[in-house]
């Protein structure tokens, strides 16, 4: 009876070909989203808000919004609560992701269902609550949540090289948390908890007080197999 029927086959949802950029892409997507930062902020439509899960999906709705607008980053869609590459178990707070193309960087072809960016987003100070600690950006000694932390022990991004972290400031200046995540590090170092120097401190490259946003970076070794990772923070005051 089947061959009483012609056989058709349709395709829908194709993938656009292949789109090759150079290595410097992600670090010029972290100025991208560097830059929407104080746009999303200071939307006036925007409802305020102060928990973390909140303000990062409000950050992602206007970054999808922006990006699919902007010639060069149209390729791009942005997803929160993303499963680990690796650690299944570990979600992300923010990812960037391919869209409608296949990404290829140094070689690595990424899909929409692949990771380009990992991002971790933290609030400053840190809430309190039961196993929150106030260096929670860093390391939590209650749990594997610090933001660092995750990094260096690759629950997050063990397969990328380079990460961001979004710091929600809501008191407080970027030069007073980078003073308090300065002597979190040292403390570390100079303590029980092995893997942590003072290589792993920040170094502010901006701090744009009209803007009220600053942006700095580290760098950090990790255990093997893993290859040492680099973050970029963006610290967004919030007030």
């Amino acid at each position: 009876m089947l061959a009483n029927y012609p056989i058709t086959v349709t395709q829908s949802g194709t993938l656009s070909e292949d789109v090759h950029l150079p290595a410097t892409f992600r670090h010029e997507l972290l100025g991208f989203i560097a830059t929407e930062l104080p746009r999303w902020r200071d939307r006036p439509e925007r409802p305020q808000a102060t928990a973390e899960t909140t303000l990062t999906a409000q950050l992602c709705t206007h970054l999808n919004s922006v990006a699919r607008r902007s010639v060069g980053w149209d390729l791009l869609q942005f997803r929160v609560e993303e499963p680990d590459e690796r650690q299944k178990g570990r979600k992300v707070d923010l990812v960037a992701a391919p869209c409608g193309a296949t990404i290829s960087i140094d070689g690595r072809r990424h899909a929409d269902f692949d990771t380009l960016m990992p991002i971790e987003c933290k609030r400053l100070p840190t809430p309190t609550g039961k196993k929150r600690d106030e260096r929670e950006y860093v390391f939590n000694q209650h749990a594997s949540t610090g933001g660092i932390q995750r990094f260096k022990a690759g629950h997050h991004a063990a397969a990328h090289s380079l990460a961001g972290m979004i710091g929600y400031v809501q008191e407080n200046t970027a030069k007073h948390w980078h003073e308090c995540v300065t002597r979190w590090i040292d403390a570390l170092s100079d303590g029980a908890e092995q893997g942590w120097t003072s290589e792993d401190h920040l170094q502010i490259k901006s701090d744009d007080e009209g803007l009220g946003l600053a942006v700095l970076c580290s760098h950090h070794e990790r255990s093997d197999p893993l290859k040492a990772i680099e973050l970029r923070h963006l610290w967004l005051h919030m007030n």
